[in-house]
């Protein structure tokens, strides 16, 4: 039992400490291959692949997967009802819950629950946010 334990070699590739994958230093990986960033920049996509190496800086503490770019598939086509969903995902992160203005960047709900101009009265940029429709006067 002890030969076959010692024959077999675990080559999971989201164990990254066996050994059982190379690993690259920065700017030293093939030609055929690129992260999951590269990938999406040449409209590519793992599609499935598990990575079959590892690239990393600053001694290791950054690190990403790399994939083979022959075996990548193209990236899916972005659809209207993917947009209005991501759309309302990135206005409930950028609109401030008491004054109802969407901000062109992400607010501190988690910290805050609300922009700094109703947190803390810091007055806020005109041009940094889309102001609320104005509410109909028969509405009321």
């Amino acid at each position: 039992m002890a030969d076959q334990d010692q024959d077999l070699a675990d080559v999971a590739p989201y164990d990254p400490g066996d050994g059982s994958l190379p690993v690259f230093r920065w700017k030293q990986a093939g030609p055929g291959l690129a992260t999951r960033r590269q990938l999406r920049k040449m409209g590519l996509r793992p599609g499935g692949q598990e990575p079959v190496a590892r690239i990393e800086c600053r001694g290791g503490k950054r690190w990403a997967w790399l994939y083979r770019i022959d075996l990548a598939k193209p990236k899916f086509a972005m659809t209207l009802a993917k947009e209005a969903a991501l759309d309302a995902a990135m206005a409930a992160r950028q609109t401030c819950g008491i004054c109802r203005r969407r901000y062109f960047h992400c607010l501190p709900l988690k910290t805050l629950g609300s922009c700094l101009e109703c947190f803390d009265g810091t007055p806020a940029d005109p041009a940094s946010y889309i102001a609320p429709p104005a509410k109909h006067l028969l509405a009321a």
